[in-house]
């Protein structure tokens, strides 16, 4: 089970990447951000039924893979900015224009980690700890990307 966790909490190997894991984790989800975006629209019960289920296996993994891999947020990890950027996604147009305003937004936040995100970083243990300040990004990035969108 341990190495299902780090498999899925790497994103298949995605997070062994050297060079800004958490960037290249966040790239994974960008192509289905305009999907989510319809789905969000038509499907709304599907859509919030695939977050849910997400954020869960984030939760989940991240929390196990930080054990076997060792320290908190381990750099491997970037299932919470998978997770982080489909929370973004969830505000904004299908348009491609929108998600690259979401992308690099949700980048800024995730690393400036403005309230309270940084506080859920340093304090809380586990998969949330590690997941739920991507989870504020997220929503930050999103209705960053909204605000920009009116007027562009």
């Amino acid at each position: 089970m341990a190495s299902l966790a780090v498999m899925v909490a790497t994103v298949g190997g995605v997070g062994r990447i050297p060079v800004a894991s958490g960037t290249f984790g966040s790239l994974v989800a960008v192509p289905f951000l305009p999907a989510l975006a319809v789905m969000r629209v038509q499907y709304p019960l599907a859509c919030a039924t695939l977050v849910v289920v997400l954020v869960a296996v984030a939760i989940w993994s991240a929390g196990r893979a930080e054990e076997d891999l060792g320290g908190h947020d381990h750099s491997r990890i970037v299932i919470d900015e998978v997770a982080g950027q489909v929370i973004a996604g969830l505000f904004i147009p299908p348009s491609w224009l929108a998600v690259g305003i979401a992308f690099v937004l949700f980048r800024l936040f995730d690393i400036v980690k403005p309230f309270p995100a940084g506080l859920i970083d340093g304090k809380v243990e586990g998969g949330i700890g590690v997941v739920g300040d991507d989870l504020i990004a997220g929503v930050y990035a999103g209705l960053g990307t909204l605000l920009l969108m009116r007027f562009l």
